[in-house]
């Protein structure tokens, strides 16, 4: 990696850290469970700037000189977790489980979604870290 982008994916992670952590310190728990919609939108940020805090680390951890093109075999995996993740999800709410009375029940699905978008953001970093090195 060159010289000046390093400060550049330096700052990305660390304000994707910190604005994944206030969005689901501060605004998640504000709307959970009496504004769905809300809810939906501010977890959909947080999840794209978790993404991104993967996808920064990465860019970040790659070495790409050293190693073979990397293949995209964790973004495959981490696209199955957010998938079947969703659909639990969907399953339960379609039986009917509460969410207020059974919060660990949908903490596995939950945590399923978060394995799946940190594989895809630092499957796609370190392929783009690669390409980069390629045509530089």
């Amino acid at each position: 990696m060159t010289g000046d982008r390093r400060p550049l994916l330096v700052l990305l992670l660390a304000s994707a850290l910190l604005a994944t952590l206030m969005i689901h310190l501060r605004f998640v728990p504000r709307y959970v469970p009496d504004d769905v919609l809300l809810t939906m939108l501010t977890v959909g940020a947080g999840w794209v700037t978790y993404t991104l805090a993967f996808y920064a680390l990465g860019r970040l951890t790659a070495a790409p000189q050293h190693q073979e093109f990397p293949d995209m075999r964790f973004a495959d995996i981490g696209i199955a977790f957010l998938l079947v993740s969703m659909l639990l999800l969907l399953a339960f709410d379609a039986f009917g489980l509460p969410f207020d009375g059974l919060l660990g029940v949908y903490a596995v699905p939950a945590l399923g979604i978060y394995a799946g978008l940190a594989c895809i953001g630092w499957s796609i970093g370190r392929r783009t870290e690669a390409i980069n090195e390629i045509v530089t």
